[in-house]
Protein backbone atom coordinates (compact mmCIF):
# COMPACT_ATOMS: atom_id res chain seq x y z
CA UNK A 1 0.00 0.00 0.00
CA UNK A 2 1.25 3.37 -0.58
CA UNK A 3 1.26 5.43 2.28
CA UNK A 4 1.35 9.57 1.95
CA UNK A 5 4.25 11.29 2.34
CA UNK A 6 4.54 13.68 5.34
CA UNK A 7 5.69 17.53 3.83
CA UNK A 8 7.77 19.79 5.25
CA UNK A 9 5.17 21.60 8.48
CA UNK A 10 3.89 18.37 9.83
CA UNK A 11 5.09 18.25 13.28
CA UNK A 12 5.94 14.73 12.97
CA UNK A 13 9.13 15.40 11.15
CA UNK A 14 10.02 17.58 13.83
CA UNK A 15 9.94 15.14 16.71
CA UNK A 16 12.30 12.64 17.68
CA UNK A 17 11.02 9.50 16.96
CA UNK A 18 10.45 6.51 19.75
CA UNK A 19 12.13 3.31 19.57
CA UNK A 20 10.60 0.28 17.84
CA UNK A 21 9.82 -3.13 20.46
CA UNK A 22 10.31 -6.07 18.98
CA UNK A 23 6.53 -7.07 18.21
CA UNK A 24 5.45 -4.47 17.30
CA UNK A 25 2.45 -5.15 15.11
CA UNK A 26 2.51 -5.53 11.81
CA UNK A 27 5.63 -3.88 11.25
CA UNK A 28 6.51 -5.92 8.28
CA UNK A 29 4.02 -4.72 6.74
CA UNK A 30 4.56 -1.53 7.38
CA UNK A 31 8.20 -1.90 5.98
CA UNK A 32 6.85 -3.50 3.25
CA UNK A 33 4.43 -0.40 2.63
CA UNK A 34 7.60 2.00 2.79
CA UNK A 35 9.08 0.10 0.17
CA UNK A 36 6.31 0.06 -2.15
CA UNK A 37 6.27 4.10 -1.20
CA UNK A 38 9.33 4.74 -1.64
CA UNK A 39 9.76 3.05 -4.93
CA UNK A 40 6.49 4.85 -6.18
CA UNK A 41 8.04 7.81 -4.88
CA UNK A 42 11.58 7.64 -6.83
CA UNK A 43 13.31 8.25 -3.59
CA UNK A 44 16.69 5.85 -2.35
CA UNK A 45 15.88 6.57 1.65
CA UNK A 46 12.88 6.65 3.25
CA UNK A 47 11.95 7.14 7.46
CA UNK A 48 8.93 6.20 9.60
CA UNK A 49 8.45 10.49 10.68
CA UNK A 50 7.89 10.99 6.52
CA UNK A 51 5.11 8.53 6.78
CA UNK A 52 3.52 10.33 9.68
CA UNK A 53 5.14 7.27 12.17
CA UNK A 54 7.26 8.84 15.15
CA UNK A 55 9.49 5.83 15.25
CA UNK A 56 13.17 4.83 14.90
CA UNK A 57 12.93 3.27 11.68
CA UNK A 58 14.10 3.62 7.88
CA UNK A 59 14.98 2.10 4.71
CA UNK A 60 16.95 2.28 1.92
CA UNK A 61 16.72 1.07 -1.47
CA UNK A 62 19.83 1.64 -3.69
CA UNK A 63 18.18 -0.72 -6.34
CA UNK A 64 17.01 1.76 -8.48
CA UNK A 65 20.50 3.38 -9.48
CA UNK A 66 21.84 -0.21 -10.37
CA UNK A 67 22.13 0.06 -14.16
CA UNK A 68 24.40 2.97 -13.28
CA UNK A 69 25.72 1.43 -10.31
CA UNK A 70 25.86 -2.46 -10.27
CA UNK A 71 26.98 -2.73 -6.72
CA UNK A 72 23.93 -1.40 -5.45
CA UNK A 73 21.73 -4.51 -7.41
CA UNK A 74 19.50 -6.04 -4.81
CA UNK A 75 20.99 -3.23 -1.95
CA UNK A 76 17.22 -2.78 0.20
CA UNK A 77 17.86 -2.68 4.24
CA UNK A 78 15.81 -1.55 7.07
CA UNK A 79 17.26 -0.66 10.10
CA UNK A 80 15.62 -0.68 12.77
CA UNK A 81 16.50 1.79 16.51
CA UNK A 82 19.62 2.74 14.17
CA UNK A 83 22.78 4.73 16.17
CA UNK A 84 25.53 6.10 14.10
CA UNK A 85 28.48 4.88 16.79
CA UNK A 86 31.22 6.55 14.51
CA UNK A 87 31.91 9.12 11.93
CA UNK A 88 35.01 9.97 9.62
CA UNK A 89 36.66 12.98 10.06
CA UNK A 90 36.60 13.11 6.12
CA UNK A 91 33.48 15.10 5.33
CA UNK A 92 32.23 15.31 1.87
CA UNK A 93 30.08 17.27 0.40
CA UNK A 94 26.94 16.52 -2.42
CA UNK A 95 23.99 17.38 -2.95
CA UNK A 96 20.61 16.06 -1.33
CA UNK A 97 16.84 16.45 -1.93
CA UNK A 98 14.16 15.05 0.57
CA UNK A 99 10.62 13.59 -0.46
CA UNK A 100 9.28 15.53 2.39
CA UNK A 101 10.72 18.55 0.74
CA UNK A 102 10.07 18.54 -2.59
CA UNK A 103 11.74 21.17 -5.15
CA UNK A 104 14.55 21.60 -3.08
CA UNK A 105 18.00 20.31 -3.35
CA UNK A 106 20.88 21.58 -1.89
CA UNK A 107 24.64 20.48 -1.32
CA UNK A 108 25.32 19.27 2.35
CA UNK A 109 28.66 18.19 3.87
CA UNK A 110 28.51 14.68 6.34
CA UNK A 111 30.97 12.38 6.89
CA UNK A 112 32.05 9.93 4.00
CA UNK A 113 32.22 6.88 6.21
CA UNK A 114 30.07 5.59 9.37
CA UNK A 115 29.59 3.13 11.91
CA UNK A 116 26.29 2.13 12.41
CA UNK A 117 24.89 -0.35 15.59
CA UNK A 118 20.81 -1.00 14.03
CA UNK A 119 18.40 -4.22 14.18
CA UNK A 120 17.16 -5.47 10.99
CA UNK A 121 13.39 -6.54 10.16
CA UNK A 122 13.76 -9.40 12.14
CA UNK A 123 15.55 -7.65 15.15
CA UNK A 124 18.80 -9.17 14.30
CA UNK A 125 21.06 -6.99 15.63
CA UNK A 126 23.92 -5.40 13.30
CA UNK A 127 27.31 -3.24 13.18
CA UNK A 128 28.08 -2.42 9.94
CA UNK A 129 30.72 0.59 8.27
CA UNK A 130 28.71 2.34 5.61
CA UNK A 131 31.04 4.74 3.17
CA UNK A 132 30.02 7.27 0.16
CA UNK A 133 26.38 7.23 -1.18
CA UNK A 134 25.14 4.61 1.65
CA UNK A 135 26.72 6.41 4.51
CA UNK A 136 25.32 9.48 3.10
CA UNK A 137 21.29 8.43 2.93
CA UNK A 138 21.58 7.03 6.23
CA UNK A 139 22.83 9.84 7.84
CA UNK A 140 19.95 11.79 6.35
CA UNK A 141 16.85 9.59 7.24
CA UNK A 142 18.51 9.04 10.87
CA UNK A 143 18.24 12.63 10.82
CA UNK A 144 14.68 12.29 10.44
CA UNK A 145 14.70 10.06 13.35
CA UNK A 146 15.85 12.67 15.73
CA UNK A 147 13.51 15.58 14.12
CA UNK A 148 16.17 16.86 11.95
CA UNK A 149 16.17 17.68 7.87
CA UNK A 150 18.90 18.06 5.18
CA UNK A 151 18.05 21.85 5.49
CA UNK A 152 19.25 22.17 9.15
CA UNK A 153 22.59 21.36 7.91
CA UNK A 154 22.53 24.45 5.45
CA UNK A 155 24.33 27.75 6.34
CA UNK A 156 22.11 30.80 7.63
CA UNK A 157 22.08 32.88 3.85
CA UNK A 158 21.05 29.34 2.25
CA UNK A 159 18.27 29.07 5.33
CA UNK A 160 17.45 32.27 4.24
CA UNK A 161 16.94 32.44 0.38
CA UNK A 162 14.78 29.35 1.14
CA UNK A 163 12.52 30.40 3.39
CA UNK A 164 9.61 31.60 0.60
CA UNK A 165 9.76 28.19 -0.77
CA UNK A 166 9.50 26.40 2.69
CA UNK A 167 6.51 28.87 4.13
CA UNK A 168 4.82 27.81 0.99
CA UNK A 169 4.72 23.89 1.66
CA UNK A 170 3.43 24.59 4.81
CA UNK A 171 0.72 26.33 2.94
CA UNK A 172 0.62 23.34 0.94
CA UNK A 173 1.80 25.15 -2.03
CA UNK A 174 4.39 22.66 -3.88
CA UNK A 175 4.07 20.02 -6.38
CA UNK A 176 5.23 16.81 -5.87
CA UNK A 177 4.67 13.56 -8.38
CA UNK A 178 3.54 11.13 -5.38
CA UNK A 179 0.27 10.95 -2.79
CA UNK A 180 1.21 13.67 0.20
CA UNK A 181 -0.30 14.52 3.49
CA UNK A 182 -1.61 17.76 3.31
CA UNK A 183 -0.18 20.54 5.91
CA UNK A 184 -3.24 21.68 8.17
Amino acid sequence: MILPMYIFGQPVLRKVAEEVEEGTPKLKELIQNMFETLRKSEGVGLAAPQVGLSMRLFIVDLDCLSEDHPEYKGYLKTFINPEIVEESEEEVSYEEGCLSVPGIHENVKRPKRVLVNYLDEDFKEHEEWFDDFPARVIQHENDHLDGKMFIDHLGPLRKQMLKSKLVAMTKNKFSASYKCKPNK
